[in-house]
């Protein structure tokens, strides 16, 4: 039976922060998070510009050419933070992580760079009846998870590795497909979110609603009831049967 991916989006500029430097975009086949980087220039100038950049690339396509149509957006997108900083050369030093789904069919793949991050609940029993796990699809780039035996390396920087800012090393992201099921719920979150809040609490929000829009609703509420020291970004996106 064919399926569907059913998507809500918000984002709050949290308790804080004086701006929001967050992006998001929920489309048809493509959804994404951008979170500018603080304490560098223009963080809402560096996520709005990925994610503009990103939605051309909002289209059906063959399952097989998942990754490389979405590799190939994150690349067009980093270009377009190049260009922005050509023509204003201020925003030299502006970046931006990014995590986004694009899918077809009954298949996705998630890109992501930096910290932003996609999670996967789905229901383990084979006839829908069993125990709901969460798992995180994506790694974050900090330095403690990308630098080998990083625990026995001494003033190791606490901060993201990777990210988008216009240049091309180190910049492309890490691809990762899975196969979809009916019943499948994907969260793609800034660490406004995942950075405050229990892993636990995210999982039981996530498992105990059926609305994507009122779930999202509720992992803001959550960040904020933990302090809300950051901007919070979150999609919810549904995977759904499509009934004649």
């Amino acid at each position: 039976m064919p399926l569907t991916v059913e998507a809500a989006a918000r984002t709050h500029i949290g308790l804080v922060r004086r701006r929001n430097e967050d992006a998001v975009y929920a489309g048809q086949s493509l959804f994404a998070v951008a979170d500018g980087l603080g304490g560098h220039i223009a963080g809402d100038i560096a996520s709005a510009t990925v994610i503009e950049a990103l939605q051309a690339h909002d289209r059906q396509a063959d399952p097989a050419d998942l990754p490389v149509i979405l590799g190939r957006a994150v690349h067009a997108a980093n270009e377009a933070l190049r260009r922005r900083i050509e023509r204003e050369p201020d925003l030299v030093g502006m970046g931006t992580t990014l995590v986004a789904m694009l899918w077809s069919e009954s298949a996705a793949v998630v890109a992501n760079v930096g910290d932003s991050r996609a999670y996967l609940l789905r229901n383990t029993g084979s006839t829908g009846s069993g125990t709901s796990q969460i798992v995180q699809i994506t790694e974050d780039h900090t330095y403690g998870n990308l630098v080998a035996d990083a625990a026995g390396v001494p003033n190791l920087p606490a901060r993201i590795a990777r990210f988008l800012d216009g240049r091309a090393d180190g910049r492309s992201p890490d691809l990762t497909t899975r196969a979809l099921r009916p019943g499948d719920r994907f969260l793609l979150c800034s660490d406004g979110l995942s950075a405050v809040a229990p892993h636990e609490l995210i999982r039981d929000i996530l498992s105990s609603s059926s609305d994507p829009g009122e779930t999202a609703d509720r992992l803001i509420a959550l960040a904020t009831d933990y302090g809300g020291p950051d901007n919070i970004t979150v999609i919810v996106a549904d995977v759904r049967e499509v009934h004649p």
